[in-house]
């Protein structure tokens, strides 16, 4: 298996909504990140923050496939991107140091 990185960032139109307006796709958001979890899928997931601990800056979704294909295939599941809410990019990580995940 393979890991891969899909980066993400509010559009502006997202951006603009109040986090009451944002707060149903957030939690579709961790309900299928929880799932995938839980069905077997090596996954990570967060959201950036500023130096000031502000949220804002976005996301990361850390996890493994078999290759890009299928990695972008099941990306596009997630609600955040479904709906629209986010910009993203997908890109295959090949760890050469450090703690293996």
């Amino acid at each position: 298996m393979r890991w891969f990185i899909k980066t993400e960032t509010f559009t502006p139109e997202t951006a603009a909504l109040s986090i009451d307006q944002r707060r149903p796709h957030l939690e579709a958001h961790r309900r299928w990140v929880m799932a995938q979890s839980k069905s077997g899928r090596r996954i990570r997931s967060g959201y950036l923050v500023d130096g000031e601990g502000r949220p804002g800056g976005g996301g990361l979704l850390i996890f493994e496939a078999r290759s890009y294909e299928e990695a972008f295939s099941w990306v596009q599941a997630d609600p955040m991107i479904q709906a629209g809410l986010v910009t993203w990019t997908l890109q295959e990580w090949i760890q050469i140091s450090g703690d293996q995940l």
